[in-house]
């Protein structure tokens, strides 16, 4: 993870977003020395549609009909690849304003198809909170936020809507893999390094927290990062939530999904309410993730 050939990866689209995964971005790759790649993604509905539309149409018009949709369709088809790279231009100048190495480039397919390429050279993954058709829907994610968590093998960073400088850390540690892996990395990276991070256990007994957070605690210490920790009750989601806001973290750390899927359907997850009501970027790990 702490190879600098290693990029980070920043999936861009058309919605206000966009600009708060560039200046998060930016500041990783200053701080990491790591270049940055911007990505978008052209889905399947934006590639020319194959479907029969004729219908029952009578034969003199149909040939000319049939032509006039498929040029239609190829236009649609430009005019989504010219939009995909004007998103591209318009996010590489805002990172190229950071003075950091960027490169970017236009995809098609659906995105968890082009996920495994995108991670071979990945040290870890951007990706906005919401998407453009959720711009204005407070309490929507976007429509790939899930699946991208749920099926990346790196780390994913979910920004929040506007960027903000980075000095104070809240990890939320509940014992799992993940949280080991995230406190591991936090102390791991360049990143993290001179910066402030509280280690926060919620809902468990004192006792059974103690020896974990004391681990994590001197472990960011010795990496070189001012670290405290201290145990709360209550709800994990409400709880993490008020702390975030009342001292004013700047980005949340935890460990992403750790009960099934089928589990989280019915019930929900602290995961997804922490990534849709946290004004602040979360930074995920899952217990597959590598460094």
């Amino acid at each position: 993870m702490n190879d600098t050939t290693k990029r980070i990866v920043a999936l861009v689209d058309g919605s206000i977003y966009s600009a708060s995964v560039c200046e998060h971005a930016s500041w990783l790759a200053g701080r990491t020395g790591a270049p940055v790649e911007l990505i978008h993604v052209l889905g399947r509905r934006e590639a020319p549609e194959q479907a029969d539309l004729s219908g029952a149409i009578r034969l003199g018009a149909r040939s000319a009909l049939m032509e006039e949709l498929a040029e239609l369709d190829a236009r649609r088809a430009r005019l989504a690849a010219e939009r995909g790279r004007a998103i591209l231009d318009d996010a590489r100048a805002i990172v190229e304003r950071a003075g950091v190495p960027v490169t970017a480039r236009l995809l098609h397919g659906d995105l968890l198809e082009v996920l495994p390429e995108l991670e071979a050279q990945a040290r870890v993954l951007m990706i906005g909170k919401r998407g453009e058709a959720a711009d204005f829907a407070r309490m929507h994610l976007g429509s790939n936020l899930e699946r991208i968590v749920r099926a990346s093998h790196r780390p994913v960073l979910v920004t929040a809507r506007a960027f903000r400088p980075i000095e104070k850390v809240l990890i939320a540690h509940d014992g799992g893999a993940s949280a080991r892996i995230a406190v591991e990395h936090v102390a791991n990276s360049p990143a993290f390094r001179g910066l402030k991070a509280h280690v926060v256990t919620v809902g468990q007994p004192a006792e059974r927290a103690r020896n974990w957070l004391e681990s994590a605690e001197a472990r960011l210490a010795g990496a070189g990062i001012e670290a405290s920790a201290s145990v709360l009750q209550g709800e994990p989601a409400q709880v993490l939530g008020r702390l975030v806001e009342e001292a004013q973290f700047d980005m949340l750390v935890m460990g992403a999904y750790a009960h099934s899927r089928l589990r989280s359907l019915f019930i929900g997850s602290t995961t997804t309410e922490m990534i849709r009501t946290c004004r602040v970027s979360v930074l995920l790990f899952r217990e597959s993730v590598k460094e």
